[in-house]
């Protein structure tokens, strides 16, 4: 589903929408960092804003938390509309990508603060404390001081000082970019465990892709302040409905071909010399003429040189990965003029080999292009 059609402007007055926003934008001295979004994030849900540097899933996040305010349109939480709500008052937890814990304050100190603050009596707040803190696997840390805790224990005291005041909706910026892989993946893990216990609403900001396909419910994948598609995980990797979320959720092999005719999702296209049909799985076709033929490198098959309705390539470089082996190679058809195929580790050919590569006949993708490269 895309979002660049905008809905009625109208309160959502279902339980199962969490987070409404209708309309709003943003813009920074003249420069539009937000186009209008339209967005229902649903109640329990993991959403995960997903963009390069500068597509506006921070500023979005932000508006949603209160730190910006809108210049336009307006944001509903639980039905409450909060658009001119002070941050403090929309019951929001957030994690920030530093962890913003104060120093000289214990773990139990910094996860008590939010509450210190709400007025919570003090036998309440140290029952919350204590039962948090558990939760995150902390509980015999509470009078350390963060520089005494590694970096994945520092996130967990910012994601228990999140949760401890019981937020309507959980806001993550990040949260993970300062941590190695292995320690990422574990968090990871750990943090959408919580997440589906608690049943607890959350946005969550990332760059990195495939942080976002393991453990979102759904991705608004976001370009040039605007979200390009809203989809499940396997809804925008298997289905990407314009060229920019193609090309950047996954890896991606893009030819440059010829729309000769279309009816519905079927399509006769011709790359160099090899005339080929195709089913995609998109229920409309841009116009007969140049076009771009998406396939993942998963869709492809290397086969014998010269072998009919194939496209010919040679073999630049095989990239060893463990189980599997990634073969780079030069293609005269393909975008930039590089193919990218994943092999058994075993089969890997040498560089130099001239190779066919077997194309799918069903399951690619047709986009128009723009001088760009995005949708047209």
């Amino acid at each position: 589903m895309s979002s660049e059609t905008p809905s009625p402007a109208l309160r959502d007055e279902t339980a199962e929408t969490a987070v409404q926003i209708d309309g709003v934008t943003k813009s920074f001295a003249g420069t539009v960092a937000l186009e209008p979004v339209w967005l229902k994030i649903r109640r329990g849900e993991f959403l995960t804003l997903l963009g390069p540097s500068g597509c506006g899933k921070t500023t979005l996040l932000s508006l949603i938390a209160g730190f910006l305010e809108a210049d336009n349109g307006e944001l509903f939480i639980d039905r409450d509309l909060v658009t001119q709500v002070p941050p403090h008052q929309r019951e929001i937890g957030i994690v920030f990508q530093n962890y913003a814990l104060f120093p000289h304050m214990s773990v139990a100190q910094n996860v008590a603060y939010g509450l210190k603050t709400r007025g919570v009596a003090k036998a309440e707040a140290e029952r919350r404390v204590r039962e948090t803190l558990e939760l995150v696997k902390l509980e015999d840390f509470a009078d350390r001081r963060p520089r005494q805790l590694s970096g994945g224990q520092q996130q967990r005291v910012a994601l228990a000082r999140a949760l401890v005041i019981r937020p309507r909706v959980l806001l993550l910026d990040e949260p993970f970019s300062a941590l190695d892989r292995n320690l990422r993946t574990a968090m990871q893990v750990e943090l959408k465990e919580i997440q589906s216990r608690l049943g607890l609403t959350t946005v969550f900001v990332t760059h990195d892709q495939s942080e976002a396909l393991s453990m979102s419910d759904r991705i608004a994948v976001m370009s040039r302040g605007r979200i390009r598609q809203i989809g499940t995980p396997s809804e925008i990797y298997d289905h990407p409905q314009n060229q920019f979320v193609s090309t950047f959720v996954g890896d991606a092999n893009l030819f440059a071909a010829t729309l000769v005719s279309r009816e519905g999702g079927a399509a006769r296209i011709t790359i160099g010399d090899t005339s080929l049909e195709v089913q995609t799985f998109q229920d409309a076709l841009p116009a007969p003429g140049p076009v771009s033929l998406f396939v993942r490198p998963e869709q492809c098959r290397l086969t014998e040189a010269g072998k009919p309705d194939t496209v010919g390539a040679r073999v630049a470089l095989s990239v060893y990965q463990g189980s599997h082996a990634e073969v780079h190679l030069d293609c005269a058809e393909a975008e930039g003029g590089r193919v990218m195929l994943r092999v058994p580790a075993s089969a890997a050919p040498k560089a130099g080999t001239e190779v066919g590569i077997e194309l799918p006949r069903s399951g690619p993708a047709i986009y128009a292009r723009d001088e760009e490269g995005e949708a047209a």
